[in-house]
């Protein structure tokens, strides 16, 4: 589960990086356009999100409390709902939305497995 959640911490921050590459050309798209969509603004804020889910799952990856994987689900969770609701024109926030759900569950499978450990300890 250390493992697991430093891999998933890894792979967040250095995703940051591209979506929020992808949201900076999505949103100034959106802005020439004048459409009035705000996908690009979306994908930053999802980008963010997993950003700080990245950093908090590697610094709380050691903790035997739920506390950060709890943290870290609430984040993933919301990137991905704000991800899917206003996607837009910027069809890949659909993808980062998507990983960023499955990361998010894969914490919450992480918190009741603490409760499960230790309960048994």
């Amino acid at each position: 589960m250390k493992t697991s959640k430093l891999v998933i911490g890894i792979i967040s921050i250095v995703l940051f990086l591209f979506i929020a590459m992808q949201s900076c050309v999505a949103g100034l798209g959106n802005a020439m356009a004048d459409n009035g969509e705000v996908s690009g603004t979306s994908g930053l804020i999802l980008a963010i999100a997993m950003l700080v889910s990245g950093i908090v799952a590697i610094a709380t990856r050691n903790n035997e409390k739920a506390g950060g994987s709890i943290v870290c689900a609430v984040f993933y969770i919301l990137a991905g709902i704000i991800g899917f609701t206003t996607s837009g024109s910027y069809t890949d926030l659909n993808i980062w939305a998507g990983l960023s759900m499955i990361f998010g569950l894969l914490f919450v499978f992480f918190i009741f497995k603490q409760k499960k450990n230790g309960k048994n300890e």
